[in-house]
């Protein structure tokens, strides 16, 4: 009888150990459903990716040249004052990210807010930064509608700028929650999830930024 009991016991903390961590110390639903969402968005950007190459790749010049400048010059995009500082801080938040993540597991709360606050801000500062960015293209004649350099610059740019704003505001609901004092050391799946996005959204930035802004460009065709 007393064995019986013991051995319920011992089974009844196993179960509850398991529950508090998404159950049977496998990988939780949350964070499966995120990889699952991750893996669909790799496979659109691998799309996005494959169709700017065709397009530069069948391109006489490029950067084709901007019909509006006077004298007639290829397109040009601007690292400074406004993309490179923008990058550098989406590359910083994915630190804080995982700073975050890293002290809700610890189960310190002061930690995890305060990165989730500043990665949240972060995210924020850059869609602000971006917005002033395609404005001031506006005005040098980038637009959407500037030919292939055009459409292929802002749907690559604004697609990622989409996926941001969404990871904003999956991180404001984890920083609301958080602040709620609804994630602890045992339960915080929402926040491996989300912090899983966001690494997500600055390898992508990391990509674009390199293959618009720091790949050379191609010597016209004689």
């Amino acid at each position: 009888m007393t064995n019986d009991t013991r051995t319920l016991t011992t089974t009844d903390q196993g179960t509850h150990a398991a529950d508090a961590h998404g159950g049977g110390g496998g990988i939780s639903n949350v964070i499966l459903g995120m990889l699952l969402f991750i893996t669909s968005e790799v496979m659109f950007f691998a799309g996005l990716f494959a169709a700017y190459f065709n397009v530069r790749a069948n391109a006489s010049q490029w950067p084709p040249i901007n019909p509006e400048s006077i004298p007639p010059e290829p397109f040009h995009l601007a690292i400074l004052p406004l993309v490179g500082p923008a990058t550098v801080l989406l590359i910083l938040s994915s630190f804080t990210c995982q700073f975050a993540v890293w002290g809700i597991r610890r189960g310190d709360r002061t930690a995890f807010t305060r990165n989730i606050a500043v990665t949240f801000a972060i995210g924020v500062v850059f869609l602000i930064m971006q917005a002033i960015d395609y404005a001031t293209l506006g005005s040098e004649g980038i637009t959407l509608s500037a030919g292939t350099f055009g459409t292929t610059y802002f749907t690559l740019t604004g697609f990622h700028g989409a996926h941001v704003f969404g990871g904003v505001i999956m991180l404001g609901v984890v920083l609301y929650r958080g602040m709620a004092g609804q994630f602890s050391a045992r339960h915080h799946d929402a926040v491996e999830a989300v912090s899983l996005y966001w690494h997500f959204v600055d390898v992508v930035w990391i990509l674009l930024f390199s293959l618009l802004y720091l790949l050379p460009g191609n010597a016209p065709r004689v």
